[in-house]
């Protein structure tokens, strides 16, 4: 008996939050394409992957994470907090390979809610394993104009703040519905017999 009246609780707690969630949350419908990204979604999974062809040769993927860190938000000279009381990130794990059989060339960045950084810069061979033992410098360690230059590259693919706005919007979206998802899947467990 105690079991049940306690399964009984979760059970009222789950419905009444999902209620909530929904009355106060309308997902939005899913995107399929960015910016000549081709966006797939999955489902009951923490990140999303973007590709695209660039130029005759280049394929571009892109992992990318659910929020995974957040940083405080300062404060005003006056004291007063400026909208959210933190900035969220997510990783984008950039690949760009010049067709079957090429190496990769990897950006481990960082997408904050309105600007894309480059964290690391990593060369993988075929089989994606790095191809050499030296990994690669801290990417704020090079040479400020190599490090423009590398933005440039990025850029140029569509890898930029336009992106970032868009991934944190449709993460927003993805946190959510895999949040309401998630209890949906807790109570049908918890109902089961």
């Amino acid at each position: 008996m105690r079991k049940s009246a306690f399964e009984g609780n979760i059970l009222r707690l789950l419905r009444s939050e999902i209620e909530y969630e929904l009355e106060h949350f309308t997902p939005k419908e899913l995107v399929v394409e960015y910016d000549s990204f081709v966006v797939e979604e999955r489902p009951g999974e923490q990140w999303i992957r973007l590709k695209k062809k660039f130029g005759e040769k280049e394929e571009i993927k892109i992992e990318v994470t659910m929020f995974d860190g957040s940083i405080p938000v300062e404060k005003s000279p006056d004291g007063i907090r400026i909208g959210q009381e933190v900035e969220l990130h997510i990783t984008l794990i950039v690949n760009i390979s010049k067709g079957e059989g090429s190496d990769v060339l990897e950006f481990v960045c960082s997408a904050w809610p309105q600007s894309v950084e480059i964290v690391n810069v990593l060369v993988h061979g075929k089989d994606g394993r790095p191809n050499q033992l030296y990994m690669s410098p801290k990417f704020k360690d090079l040479d400020d104009e190599l490090q423009e230059s590398l933005y440039e590259f990025l850029e140029t693919r569509g890898i930029d703040d336009d992106l970032a706005i868009f991934v944190h919007e449709y993460m927003k979206n993805k946190d959510k519905t895999e949040f309401i998802r998630w209890m949906g899947t807790v109570k049908s467990f918890i109902e089961q017999k």
